[in-house]
């Protein structure tokens, strides 16, 4: 019998971002099972002799022009692949709004609520005069993706799977999507995310960052710094005042915006921004406390990536993973993400009792652990098994 044919229609896949980690890691366990067509304009991180690549090429330029570009170019490349080569799908999956025709769909941003909490964000009297232009483009692509939405997500008879039951709730809450949507957690690699590999290269890390033993070292990864919640954590920091703490801030972004307030707190020399790496563990080894107060997030990969590490962390109501987080045993809620003063009293805490750091972490541990790509992969599976398509075929054939 030959595997069912999955079109996977993703602008590119590899392990460094939280929804093509996901993409991949699943392709990774599904491919055995299935014949993979993977639309794309890159993909790394994923074995290519399991899995057959097309090659969708990319448009330089804005994100936005970028998008139109890569929204007409895979349905004209799956078209011609269909009419010309026979390439026919049994089920088009997409993570997200990449095309709109899918039949199967990992959903971790609801950009209509994305777009409602932004919304005070990207009002440009809040914002320098210079981002104007940043702050134009992501307000156009942010209205562009929500339109989208409206066109694919109600449609009851595709499987969504949600990274989240936050996630869901917002499919419920914008689009009155209630049936045939599954919650599947992001999972971890735990040969890397652990405590005894942190410990390892914690020495090295520190050392390599320039970073002294009695330094306190707060850590927060992403790329949109402003959404994550660097504002708050910078107003925390000031309240502090402690000489010893100093901050991290991996990703790739501008740090202009923020120097004002790296100036206002006096946190001059003690803020580093530093580059994205491919071996993040690397700066969980080095801090003692991740903490990002997000705006909002569907399910944030480093939160528990760092509790899978052991290290203790800081995360707020906004991000659907702190779904798994019991606040105050085995990591921190901030319930309003704006609120500085309460964020700096948890810091506070936690820097001056390392007993309940070690036993936060221990229970961060125990918890992340709970998180399996085979869990989730099994969820992506049953979403293509129950895609209208493949489910047609498979009663025809019994």
């Amino acid at each position: 019998m030959p595997k069912p044919r999955i079109a996977v229609v993703s602008p590119f896949i590899d392990k460094r971002h939280g929804t093509e980690r996901t993409v991949a890691e699943c392709l990774q366990r599904l491919a055995t099972d299935f014949e993979i067509h993977v639309y794309s304009n890159r993909v790394e991180d994923v074995d290519l002799e399991t899995i057959t690549w097309h090659w969708v090429p990319a448009l330089p330029g804005p994100h936005l022009l970028g998008y139109f570009w890569w929204f007409a170019a895979n349905h004209l490349w799956r078209w011609s692949d269909r009419w010309f080569r026979g390439i026919e799908p049994d089920v088009t999956f997409s993570p997200g709004i990449n095309c709109l025709d899918a039949d199967a769909i990992l959903v971790h941003v609801v950009f209509a609520r994305f777009r409602e909490r932004m919304k005070q964000q990207l009002l440009f009297g809040m914002n320098p005069w210079k981002t104007w232009p940043q702050i134009l483009h992501r307000r156009i692509y942010y209205w562009l993706i929500a339109t989208l939405e409206r066109r694919v997500y109600p449609r009851p008879e595709v499987p969504i799977v949600a990274v989240s039951a936050k996630t869901a709730n917002d499919l419920s809450c914008f689009y009155a999507r209630t049936s045939n949507v599954q919650i599947a957690h992001i999972g971890l690699d735990f040969d890397r995310f652990n405590p005894a590999n942190r410990a390892a290269l914690r020495e090295g890390a520190r050392r390599s960052l320039g970073l002294s033993g009695d330094q306190f070292v707060l850590l927060l990864i992403g790329n949109d710094w402003k959404s994550k919640g660097l504002p708050c954590v910078l107003e925390a920091a000031g309240q502090l005042g402690a000489a010893s703490l100093r901050i991290l801030v991996a990703g790739t972004g501008n740090p202009a915006p923020f120097e004002s307030a790296i100036q206002r707190h006096g946190l001059a020399g003690r803020v580093r921004f530093l580059p994205p790496r491919a071996d993040v563990e690397f700066y969980y080894a080095a801090a003692d406390l991740y903490v990002s107060p997000t705006l909002e997030d569907a399910f944030a990969l480093p939160p528990v990536e760092a509790m899978a590490c052991g290290l203790p962390i800081i995360t707020s109501r906004n991000n659907g993973g702190a779904e798994i987080v019991s606040s105050g045993e085995d990591g921190f809620i901030l319930e309003d993400p704006s609120d500085f003063m309460a964020l700096s009293d948890i810091v506070q805490n936690l820097m001056n009792n390392s007993e309940l750091r070690q036993r936060v972490a221990a229970k961060a541990v125990s918890t992340a652990q709970k998180l399996t790509w085979e869990d989730t992969a099994e969820l992506i599976r049953a979403s293509w098994e129950q895609a209208p398509r493949l489910k047609r075929d498979s009663s025809l054939k019994k």
